[in-house]
């Protein structure tokens, strides 16, 4: 938990202790980095304001070590510091002042995918890779490849494309990406996946006007393309 207001790092610490997660406290950007490089953490509990290195800062650095689940806390209600956030690796975000039991939902929600080492350390195939135009998918090495180049995505942004590519004649909805995704107990904003999405499409070279990969379903949410 990476807050510097003490008083509410301690409060939510307290709640988290109460449901049973060993809980660590930071105060500061640089603090965080080192107190998660030595407790490998689960899930973070970032932040955006912090002192020393801001949580944006923060994140970019933990996701060079961990794969860890991290949920961004912003006391703005601005959107780009949601995209900020987002886009340079956090999980989800909650805007302050939050619920207590929001957060452990969401964190429960969370804590309920695995996570990409777990993934990677399982023996069962998933199976061949899967080809969209030039853009291929390697479910089991947790791999994007597009014109041969690999491309590095965030845990939830591949989990997003792995779930519309899995069932490719599917127009999902917001909401059914949600499920698929983080977890039918998952509660908030919904238009959080239009995020991942952007920043997904970004990465792909998509045009959003005109998408390859990820396409616009009008009135009901996206699915996949064939890549032409």
């Amino acid at each position: 938990m990476v807050d510097d207001e003490r008083a509410l790092a301690r409060l939510v610490g307290s709640y988290l202790e109460r449901d049973g997660f060993e809980v660590s406290l930071a105060h500061d950007g640089q603090q965080a980095i080192e107190r998660a490089r030595h407790v490998d953490p689960d899930v973070i509990v970032l932040d955006l304001g912090l002192p020393v290195l801001d949580g944006v800062e923060v994140c970019r650095a933990v996701r060079t070590f961990s794969d860890c689940y991290i949920v961004m806390l912003t006391a703005r209600t601005e959107e780009i510091d949601k995209l900020i956030g987002l886009s340079v690796g956090a999980d989800d975000y909650l805007t302050k002042p939050f619920s207590p039991r929001e957060l452990l939902a969401r964190i429960h929600a969370m804590l309920r995918r695995p996570r990409a080492s777990t993934v990677s350390q399982q023996s069962s195939p998933e199976g061949p890779p899967r080809h969209f135009g030039a853009l291929s998918i390697d479910v089991a090495g947790r791999e994007i490849h597009l014109d041969g180049e690999t491309v590095a995505l965030t845990r939830t942004e591949f989990d997003v494309l792995e779930a519309l590519s899995a069932r490719p004649q599917l127009a999902f909805s917001r909401r059914q990406l949600i499920d698929a995704v983080w977890d039918q107990t998952w509660v908030g904003d919904e238009h959080l996946v239009d995020v991942h999405v952007a920043h997904l499409r970004r990465k792909l070279g998509d045009d959003p006007s005109a998408p390859r990969y990820v396409r616009t379903v009008r009135g009901i949410g996206y699915r996949m393309g064939d890549g032409s």
